[in-house]
């Protein structure tokens, strides 16, 4: 997040002052919400653009930043809780705009695309497996599929890839939906390499790098005919270029 707030500043296409805040992690309790605003409003900010480094807008996750930018007045237990206890809390006395997330943004293809095509230099007979963490609810599965869906064919068109395919291992999940998420995904890449006779390329849909991308996700895919190399959406210059369109298009909000 850091090194994307970095990037956005030395753009320099978005006037007025950056700050982060993080939701969850080390960095939490140390740039937590309510302060991130107070310091905007310190230098002179009369409006906030809220933008959740988020790969969708329907997540548990999403509800906590929409509590916090005063977009609801309710929030789930379990979220509410995970926010006490790291300190953080809502803000107020400036008006607050929140963005959708990543969703189907066309940033997030070109980033997967250029992770894709870093690991396969003659993609044509060969094909793409995107695997993202994924929500708990079918409901809300069903919509970060859909969004992802275009995506996939988004990147299919950029990289000439012969079949991209998209699936979500639902890593907070019970057990039991989990575990049939990555016997799915395992099934899919069994198909492709079938299909192409090539090792199925696999990037993972996952904002930063940690415990999911680094461990749990090549566990999940051990044994299988791939190439990982498990690199995330951040740091790349079209994050940014995304950040900087959520902010424009939310300060032509009257």
């Amino acid at each position: 997040m850091d090194s994307l707030a970095t990037l956005v500043r030395r753009r320099g296409t978005i006037e007025g002052p950056v700050a982060v805040t993080f939701l969850m992690g080390d960095g939490a309790a140390k740039h937590r919400f309510q302060d991130a605003v107070a310091e905007l409003k310190r230098v002179g900010a009369t409006r906030v653009v809220v933008v959740p480094l988020l790969v969708s807008s329907f997540s548990g996750h999403y509800d906590q930043i929409r509590y916090l930018a005063g977009a609801v007045d309710t929030l789930d237990h379990q979220m509410m809780h995970h926010l006490h206890m790291s300190g953080i809390e809502r803000a107020t006395g400036v008006p607050m705009i929140l963005t959708p997330a990543l969703d189907d943004a066309p940033e997030l293809a070109h980033v997967l695309a250029a992770r894709a095509k870093a690991l396969a230099t003659s993609p044509s007979n060969r094909a793409l497996f995107l695997f993202g963490h994924g929500p708990n609810s079918a409901e809300d599965y069903a919509a970060w599929m859909s969004r992802l869906r275009a995506v996939a064919d988004s990147v299919k068109a950029e990289t000439g890839f012969a079949s991209v395919a998209v699936e979500l291992v639902r890593d907070d999940a019970p057990a039991p939906v989990r575990a049939e998420a990555v016997k799915r995904a395992r099934e899919i890449i069994g198909l492709l390499r079938a299909a192409t006779g090539q090792d199925v390329i696999v990037i993972p849909i996952l904002v930063s790098s940690g415990d999911v991308a680094n461990r749990r996700l090549p566990a999940d895919l051990a044994g299988l005919p791939i190439v990982y190399a498990g690199t995330p959406l951040l740091p790349h210059e079209q994050m940014a270029a995304w950040v900087e369109r959520r902010v424009r298009e939310a300060s032509a909000t009257p």
